[in-house]
């Protein structure tokens, strides 16, 4: 007599439910931004962004010119007429184009293309893990002084460190908004101390196109890695009342492990307790079987 076969494909179903949550756990909702009760729709600024910072080599006649490229909410998309190894790296939310400028030959090069933030599938599968920080109810008394919320991304490694961007979205309110947008239609440019109008003054700070402003800090190395830090003031940063929890929250990766793991084990525990269940009725049918041939 042949068993029936018992297989654990029932749990797939399941599994396969699971996977766009999974996904998200590594993305990020520009939507549902959410900690501490309080959730934030930024996906207003889902569209590439861009500040510049410089580096003198004097007295050398050179400079190094880096633009960080941001997209918040969705991977930058390639450059036209860029030669491949001169653009960002697919699956990049944030990325850093160096390049060399030589003003005594009037001359630019290309140096680098960074990758600071994103979902590398070709750079060791590094994944974007957003880590998002209250400001309000975080642990740093000076964050608590504060509206709005860090938000930290994750990036692969370039050139032995991992790369890693800090944001702080900070409220900003109609006030200093007017006040912003009055200084951009201002007529004239920012001069310095000699009267001459300064350009690079505003390379640091970019207009959002939504009434606020991203503004780049520093790159430098924090521990193990570097971090690009930025600070983006604008009105989406602003809370408006806690908010029930979602049922779409996102899960950490641990979590999923465990919850998946778990499933796996209770469906071949199921699955062993059936098939135990019908040996028994088996030997329970052979040996009523033979009690009557013996009769």
């Amino acid at each position: 007599m042949r068993l029936r076969k018992h297989t654990t494909t029932t749990m797939y179903p399941s599994l396969l439910l699971l996977l766009p949550s999974l996904a998200s756990a590594f993305s990020l909702d520009c939507s549902a931004i959410r900690d501490d009760k309080q959730s934030f729709d930024i996906s207003a600024l889902g569209h590439p962004i861009s500040v510049m910072t410089s580096e003198d080599h004097s007295p050398n006649p050179t400079m190094t010119n880096t633009t960080f490229t941001i997209d918040i909410c969705k991977p930058l998309k390639k450059a036209k007429g860029i030669p491949k190894e001169e653009d960002c790296p697919n699956g990049s939310r944030i990325c850093g184009i160096q390049r060399l400028i030589n003003t005594y030959e009037n001359s630019t090069s290309f140096m680098a293309a960074i990758p600071i933030a994103g979902q590398y599938t070709l750079h060791g599968g590094t994944e974007l893990d957003p880590e998002i920080t209250r400001l309000k109810t975080s642990s740093s008394p000076s964050d608590r002084e504060k509206e709005g919320f860090r938000l930290s991304l994750q990036g692969p490694k370039y050139e032995g460190r991992k790369q890693k961007a800090v944001i702080e979205f900070l409220c900003l309110d109609k006030a200093e908004e007017r006040d912003l947008r009055a200084r951009g239609e201002k007529e004239g440019t920012l001069q310095d101390d000699d009267g001459e109008e300064d350009h690079s003054a505003t390379d640091e700070v970019s207009d959002d196109g939504h009434g606020g402003t991203l503004k780049y800090l520093d790159y430098d190395v924090v521990g193990d890695d570097k971090v690009l830090s930025l600070e983006w003031r604008t009105k989406y940063a602003c809370e408006k009342g806690e908010s029930p929890a979602r049922s779409s929250g996102h899960w950490g990766f641990f979590t999923w492990f465990i919850i998946v793991k778990r499933l796996g084990s209770d469906t071949t525990f199921r699955d062993n307790k059936r098939c135990s269940v019908h040996l028994q009725g088996l030997d329970a049918e052979s040996s009523e079987y033979v009690a009557g041939r013996r009769q």
